[in-house]
């Protein structure tokens, strides 16, 4: 399970350390493995391979003439990249993602279970600013009566 918010620096090849307390968990899970894609938000998503194939299984069993379905297969699984953790615990992102997702120096990992969330700073910031003015948050219907 992943979780929590990690403020991280991109070297100059786009390379990013993964946190120390989430290292182990990916090495045993996927030995490293691991699948890097787009998500409509502008942010990156970041999952061991084995979590990311029944996603991208789901995703292509979609119909490619439906233009919903076929925007996402072209964002989810076009984008998608394999990637390995090296020995030091870092990640290369491509350019072409650290482009979708305006990753530059500072970036934000955050844990949401199954995977990660990758974002640009200026990005994390403006999307929790947002939801922090909503006066009222509006929950969805399969969360009707949960409590905190």
């Amino acid at each position: 399970m992943f979780r929590g918010a990690t403020s991280l620096n991109l070297d100059a090849k786009g390379r990013l350390a993964v946190p120390a307390k989430h290292r182990d968990a990916l090495l045993s899970q996927c030995a490293g493995h691991l699948v890097l894609t787009a998500h409509p938000h502008r942010c990156l998503l970041l999952y061991p391979q084995p979590a990311w194939e029944p996603i991208q299984a789901k995703m292509m069993a979609l119909s490619s003439f439906d233009r919903q379905s076929s925007s996402l297969q072209r964002l989810l699984v076009g984008f998608a990249e394999d990637i390995d953790m090296d020995s030091a615990g870092r990640l290369l992102v491509s350019p072409v993602l650290r482009e979708f997702a305006g990753l530059e120096k500072q970036a934000m990992l955050v844990g949401q279970g199954s995977h990660f969330e990758l974002w640009n700073m200026d990005a994390w910031r403006a999307q929790l600013d947002q939801v922090m003015a909503a006066d009222e948050m509006v929950l969805p219907a399969e969360l009707e009566g949960f409590s905190l």
